[in-house]
């Protein structure tokens, strides 16, 4: 018996130390797991009435009010070039000119045979007045005044074309032909682009272009001047559309030497013909899901409320509401992504 017990005590003593050693151990894993809280913390706004603008904008390119392509009208040795590239040309000033001498002296005869003409012509009426030249003799002076008038024009306009001119007022953007070179008939030797006015041409979708009209007001802003806004006018709307459903819609802008746009730029086509006053409005942010499917989460006492929403236009960052909320209703705004429908709350600010 006394060997038995002797055995019996240490067995004891160390179930006992397992025994605390277990629950020590429990209550330490216990402390070290987070406590998941049953309170919520989010933020609301109150839904209100505000002004809301049919406002859209769209990225379009910068085109010049003119772009000319400046073609040689006639064939020859360049004997001299008046431009370089960069240069602002005035309308009807001589950029090339072409060997004229042939066509000088054309012009020259051409002229001597009219002037001859015209006195024959003359001659022969002053004749046929006094009845010493017949009808056939005056028709056949006459006849030979317009041939002669017809060549000395046609002279006379190849002579000018040796003299290639621009004939719009603008930059010059390139030059094609240098000093002593052959041009052809019809080869384009330089360009030329009035950007005193300039258009954005940019393409608006079916649902939108209705909604403007030529002679709107726009507002354009560009990348390389920040903070500066552009007045427009909408000059043209297309009345076809593309493959992709857009119309084409140009707006001009009278173009500011303090800040001269120029042609290729990229520019923000700001369009805001509507304000709709008195609408329900709330943050794109307070939405769960798509606009076309939306949900928000609402305050109802200490619980979230979920309430599926009808909307309309979406202007920025906000969003008309068109059924689904009244006016004082307290949206969650903020840390709606971790709630469940009855979730307990607690706003915070």
């Amino acid at each position: 018996m006394k060997t038995l017990k002797y055995l019996l005590i240490p067995l004891i003593l160390l179930a006992a130390i397992t025994a605390v050693l277990i629950n020590n151990r429990t209550q330490i894993q216990a402390k070290s797991v987070p406590r998941i809280s049953d309170v919520n913390y989010v933020s609301v706004e109150k839904v209100s009435k505000r002004n809301l603008s049919e406002e859209f904008s769209l990225v379009g390119t910068v085109a010049a009010n003119n772009d000319v392509n400046i073609v040689s009208e006639t064939q020859g040795k360049v004997t001299g070039v008046f431009v370089k590239v960069g240069d602002y040309k005035p309308a009807g000033s001589i950029l090339f000119q072409i060997n004229d001498e042939l066509k000088k002296a054309a012009l020259m005869s051409a002229e001597a045979a009219y002037e001859k003409a015209k006195k024959d012509y003359e001659r022969f009426l002053e004749l046929h007045s006094q009845k010493s030249a017949s009808d056939s003799q005056l028709d056949a002076a006459k006849l030979a005044k317009a041939n002669a008038e017809a060549q000395y024009i046609i002279a006379n306009k190849q002579y000018n074309d040796t003299k290639i001119t621009t004939p719009i007022s603008g930059y010059v953007t390139a030059r094609y032909a240098d000093l002593g070179v052959m041009v052809q008939n019809n080869s384009v030797v330089a360009n030329v682009v009035d950007i005193s006015k300039v258009k954005v041409k940019v393409n608006v979708a079916e649902e939108d272009v209705f909604k403007l009209k030529t002679g709107d007001e726009v507002k354009v802003t560009t990348d390389v001047y920040p903070g500066i806004t552009f007045k427009g006018r909408i000059e043209t709307i297309s009345a076809k559309g593309d493959d992709a459903h857009t119309y084409p819609v140009e707006v001009s802008i009278i173009n500011e030497k303090n800040h001269e746009l120029k042609a290729g730029m990229f520019a923000r086509v700001s369009f805001n013909n509507n304000i709709k006053s008195d609408v329900l409005t709330i943050p794109r942010e307070a939405l769960l899901g798509s606009v076309k499917d939306a949900e928000v989460y609402v305050v109802d006492g200490d619980n979230a409320k979920l309430v599926k929403l009808i909307l309309g236009q979406e202007t920025g960052t906000r969003v008309q509401v068109l059924q689904g909320l009244k006016e004082g209703d307290n949206v969650i705004v903020s840390g709606q992504n971790n709630l469940t429908v009855g979730s307990k709350i607690e706003i915070v600010q």
